[in-house]
């Protein structure tokens, strides 16, 4: 009975003391929280197991496909001017002039065969102005080398050596290059022949405003892949070792790779070859229109609905673009489907057509979209090819008129000055790019036919004297038995 009073007891005490924490705990604790645990979501961890993970490219083939491919080119540039107190007398007279000697300058770059026959493809700033050319082949064999020809506007040049069966890179569609691809390098970094280092593109149609020429075309494709001096003209290749660009540039403090490069693309480049073989000259292509970015300014200046495409503030009077009805103020949005949302995209693609060539140009005015047929013209504003023997071309140069700034800079008062310089009489006599003539045997000059006149009329040689922009003063004399 003890027992049983003692058990009715505890239970009691227990009954009074839920009563009491239930009290307690809606006295005290508003709207409860209900937590549901579902028992059949079980723990993971953040990375997948090895066995599900997606397996890394495998770029051992296009290493091999591509290496043989690239070329380790070295450049020399040497030149002889002549001082004297009297030159005139040197040329005319009894030869009281002397020759002095440039310093030797050499540099290296690489370049990439395109055809078995010998054509490789390099950078313009790796040839340039260069008097000797020699490339090196993966299996050591070096080769004397022609230049066919350049475009500064790209920065790319082509060469050729007498050489046959040679290995060569396929061209691959660069549109189709996707972000996150992954890419190789392939090049002579710091004279270290035979060099591949691995990235992803990290961008397309870039325009860093690296080349100086006033006709640039840039829309480089960014990578992470490592390139350093020495890379220049080199192979970008996909994974199945197809040319997808030209190795150009990097983005650096410090003159070697600090994290990004920057290719040419492919299809541009295939281009640019093409018509240097063909013609002896890049056939640019015109929109005759003058073209800027479209940002959230100007679409609200515009009232545009959206930020996209290109914005034309001025067709050309003639041009291209306005025979064939477009007009100020529209905004280009694709070019044969290829949406284009940047002047080097719009760039890009029409770089890769010829003068006479018809592109499909869809623009919005007034938000709503139209489609145009563009016949693209060339620099002189017609359709016709332009050929590389050119009659402006004197002695393989091109000339301007000096500014007025370079006047006032250098202490002369006219002169004209090498714009470009190919192969010719000038170049082998030693005479440089940006050189200023201010004299032809001992006549003035102060305008190109000016020069154009002498030339015609001198027998036997001339006598070339003029300034260099860094002020150093120089004489050049040479025959002009042959151009």
């Amino acid at each position: 009975m003890n027992n049983f009073k003692k058990g009715l007891f505890t239970l009691l005490v227990a009954l009074v003391g839920g009563f009491i924490a239930l009290w307690a705990y809606t006295r005290y604790f508003d709207d409860p929280k209900i937590v549901t645990v579902q028992p059949d979501q079980a723990m993971r961890y953040a990375s997948l197991p090895t066995s599900n993970s997606a397996p890394l490219p495998d770029l051992t083939f296009a290493a091999e496909n591509s290496i043989h491919s690239v070329v380790h080119i070295k450049v020399s540039q040497k030149g002889n001017y002549y001082s004297s107190n009297n030159i005139f007398d040197y040329f005319f007279g009894d030869g009281g002039a002397h020759s002095q000697q440039m310093p030797m300058r050499h540099g290296a770059g690489s370049g990439v065969i395109i055809s078995p026959d010998g054509y490789i493809v390099t950078n313009n700033h790796v040839v340039d102005e260069a008097d000797e050319i020699s490339v090196v082949l993966n299996d050591k064999r070096e080769f004397k080398a022609k230049l066919i020809g350049t475009d500064p506007s790209t920065d790319l040049a082509l060469i050729k050596i007498d050489e046959s069966g040679l290995p060569t890179l396929k061209f691959s569609n660069s549109d189709d290059l996707k972000l996150g691809e992954w890419v190789l390098a392939v090049g002579n970094p710091f004279n270290l022949t035979s060099t591949v280092t691995a990235g992803i593109v990290s961008a397309k149609s870039r325009d860093i405003g690296i080349n100086p020429d006033q006709m640039r075309i840039e829309s480089f494709i960014q990578t992470d892949a490592a390139v350093n001096p020495g890379n220049s003209g080199g192979a970008l290749v996909n994974t199945r070792g197809e040319l997808v660009g030209i190795n150009t540039a990097i983005a650096s403090q410090t003159g070697s790779y600090s994290g990004y490069s920057f290719a040419i693309p492919a299809n541009i480049v295939q281009k640019v070859v093409s018509d240097l073989k063909e013609y002896g000259d890049v056939q640019r292509a015109l929109l005759n229109v003058k073209i800027g970015s479209v940002d959230a300014e100007t679409a609200k200046k515009y009232n545009l609905d959206k930020i996209e495409g290109v914005f034309i503030g001025e067709v050309q009077p003639g041009g291209a673009a306005e025979l064939a009805g477009i007009k100020d103020n529209d905004v280009i949005i694709s070019v044969d489907g290829v949406d284009v949302n940047s002047t080097a995209e719009l760039q890009e693609q029409i770089s890769k057509h010829r003068p006479g060539d018809k592109v499909t140009v869809v623009v919005k005015r007034d938000n709503k979209k139209k489609p145009f047929n563009v016949t693209l013209r060339n620099k002189h504003g017609d359709t016709e090819i332009v050929r590389g023997d050119n009659p402006d071309d004197i002695f393989g140069a091109k000339f301007v008129v000096v500014s007025d700034r370079d006047k006032e800079e250098l202490g002369i008062r006219y002169g004209i000055k090498i714009t470009e310089l190919g192969n010719g009489k000038f170049k082998d006599a030693g005479i440089k790019k940006g050189f200023i003539i201010t004299q032809v045997n001992k006549n003035a000059v102060s305008e190109v036919n000016e020069f154009k006149r002498i030339i015609k009329n001198s027998r036997g040689g001339i006598l070339v004297e003029g300034i260099y922009p860094n002020g150093e003063v120089a004489y050049y004399v040479f025959g002009i038995d042959a151009k």
